[in-house]
């Protein structure tokens, strides 16, 4: 279905963990302030579903709406902070260097892949959740939410410095601690998935939990709860907290 003016737009963002023997870290990315939608917040490395990402997800078996948002999440933490995730071979610097500069420059990422003889494997990415906030007067992303592992020789991730001004690894537990500090902003979907996050004390046990709930559509709605208003979400996805007060909650 085309994507009008009012639609959501299809998006796919990843959850990287790295694990260093105490609870793993993940990688986060601080959005520039004078981006439209999750100014100056903190969240994870993603972005728009794109023809080319479509196109590609045909040459693939399976669903081919997930299979598209793997390849926009793979693609998009390639073009923000530089890690390559779910390619054949792992690329040298070099080589992920001149993938990065062609999809900045606007090539499909199968036309880049190509030319530096890699190929795509979504398989390493794990369905996590999607989420379609239905907010009035703003822009709406209907967003899959996956996990992947950082491998063993993947470079240091680099920022983007354009939609993005900062990278870095971090507990979900930190972030969350920072975020009640003013430290840092999160919007509501990301405070809910590093909660659910900030339970899990590594990769695999995150993705057994992940394969213990279905992908269903979280959409918030507000709710009165003794007489104060709620954003709320479904209680039986694994998330540990499913309603914040409306005055406290970032929604982007």
């Amino acid at each position: 279905m085309p994507v009008t003016a009012t639609s959501p737009i299809p998006a796919a963002t990843l959850v990287l963990f790295r694990e260093t023997g105490g609870a793993p870290e993940l990688l986060f990315v601080e959005r520039a302030k004078a981006m439209v939608f999750a100014g100056g917040a903190l969240v994870f490395p993603g972005g728009r579903i794109d023809p080319g990402d479509r196109a590609l997800a045909l040459t693939f078996p399976g669903d081919p709406d997930d299979i598209a948002a793997r390849i926009a999440a793979i693609r998009e933490t390639i073009e923000e902070v530089g890690v390559p995730i779910g390619l054949v071979p792992t690329p040298d610097a070099e080589t992920l260097g001149t993938v990065r500069a062609a999809l900045h420059a606007g090539a499909a990422l199968g036309h880049a892949l190509h030319d530096a003889g890699l190929a795509l494997d979504p398989d390493p990415l794990v369905p996590f959740a999607r989420w379609l906030p239905a907010h009035a007067h703003m822009r709406i992303f209907d967003t899959r939410f996956y996990l992947a592992r950082l491998p063993g020789d993947a470079p240091d991730p680099v920022v983007d410095d354009t939609e993005n001004v900062r990278v870095f690894w971090a507990t979900a537990q930190a972030v969350l601690d920072d975020a009640d500090a003013g430290r840092v902003r999160i919007i509501f979907p990301t405070r809910r998935n590093l909660e659910r996050l900030a339970g899990f004390a590594s990769f695999d046990e995150a993705a057994v939990d992940a394969a213990r709930y279905p992908i269903r559509t979280v959409t918030p709605w507000a709710e009165d709860r003794d007489g104060i208003p709620h954003l709320c979400i479904p209680g039986d996805l694994g998330y540990p907290v499913t309603a914040e007060p409306i005055t406290s909650a970032l929604r982007g």
